[in-house]
């Protein structure tokens, strides 16, 4: 007999999420990252150790055996850590169906090739970029899991691609859009995790919220101002993806990004913080692909900046808050201008050349 037409791949907080939302249509198979891990999952009914509490149906089949992707003809969802993503795909790849849709839910920076995870999921899997879709969003784990309202955006190339997930993922309180600028979409997932890490030093040393305020508007302000240089659309860092998600991530106790930021605040290091995180602070695994991305398209992330120097440089947050006070006033919307010219210099190239735009295909420069 044949197994369920969706799996997820990664049993995560998210990824276990995501299966428990399929479960309820239709049955769904949760590859896991060790045997113990689908047995106690099998055996209880849960995942205690990253999403406590939580009643799975019966219909999330959990196993350690990539070999159930065959059967996943319908959708499979990548949820594995951005760290780990390329090789779990590429330990996949063979066995992925070549009519299944690949949906990445992954939040991140590849570092080195600084290529975003749609594109490390279809370098990995050999397979056309067209065939790959990102889902973004605020979208707390544990918030959707307990039913609670919930949206994201699905972005894809091809927006029949993305349409089909809305139609398989999207629930009445999982409300789902579409998204042509799947650019611009990951590119707001990757950053405003590096801003929420900020935001949650802001909130452990007490500036209190006109202080985060700004913090999260100037936070929003480069990630906009990188997603217009790699050739984004700017609407995108306003809607559920960019905005929306930065709310959520730099605003609740229940992000680890946010937990990340205390820590620091509280003078811990990044090497003691990590071990001890209930999951992935994807934040700090991308900051330093996004000020490279940054350098390399000329823009500045004062913000970014100071949260690498706080994670890998020793640097004191108490500092690293307080020289971007210190920084110097200017326009507050310097900059865009340029940037706005670069894009529409873009888009005309991507129109005479006949190519999409806007974030339909893999760029040279992200």
């Amino acid at each position: 007999m044949a197994g369920p037409q969706v799996a997820v791949v990664g049993a995560g907080a998210w990824g276990t999420t995501l299966a428990r939302l399929v479960a309820r249509v239709e049955p769904v198979t949760l590859l896991c990252h060790s045997p113990e891990s689908a047995a106690r999952i099998l055996a209880t009914g849960r995942n205690e150790a990253r999403l406590p509490g939580v009643d799975l149906p019966p219909t999330v089949v959990a196993t350690a055996d990539p070999s159930a992707l065959a059967d996943a003809t319908g959708l499979v969802i990548l949820a594995a850590p951005s760290a780990h993503l390329r090789s779990t795909v590429e330990g996949a790849a063979a066995l992925l169906s070549p009519e299944a849709d690949l949906l990445s839910v992954v939040k991140g920076l590849e570092r080195g090739t600084l290529l975003r995870m749609s594109q490390v999921v279809a370098e990995a899997a050999g397979v056309p970029i067209e065939r790959v879709a990102a889902l973004s969003g605020p979208n707390l784990a544990a918030e959707v899991a307990r039913n609670l309202p919930a949206s994201a955006v699905v972005a894809a190339g091809d927006l029949v691609l993305a349409e089909r997930i809305v139609a398989r993922l999207g629930r009445r309180r999982f409300r789902l859009y579409v998204n042509e600028d799947i650019l611009g979409v990951e590119l707001c997932g990757a950053l405003k995790n590096v801003v929420a890490i900020a935001a949650g030093a802001a909130d452990a040393l007490g500036f209190g919220d006109n202080g985060k305020a700004g913090l999260l508007t100037r936070g929003l302000a480069e990630m906009t101002r990188l997603g217009i240089a790699a050739g984004a659309n700017p609407l995108t860092f306003a809607g559920l993806a960019g905005m929306g998600d930065l709310i959520a991530t730099a605003g609740s106790h229940l992000s680890r990004n946010h937990r990340l930021g205390e820590e620091l605040a509280k003078g811990r290091t990044w090497a003691e913080i990590e071990a001890t995180l209930p999951g992935t602070a994807e934040g700090a695994y991308t900051v330093q692909a996004a000020l490279a991305m940054a350098e390399r398209l000329g823009v500045e992330m004062p913000i970014a900046r100071e949260v690498q120097r706080a994670l890998f440089e020793g640097k004191s947050v108490q500092r690293c808050l307080v020289d971007l006070l210190a920084r110097e006033s200017k326009d507050e919307l310097a900059d865009y201008g340029r940037w706005m010219a670069r894009l529409g210099e873009r888009q005309g190239q991507d129109v005479a050349s006949g190519s999409r735009g806007t974030g339909s295909g893999p760029r040279s420069d992200t």
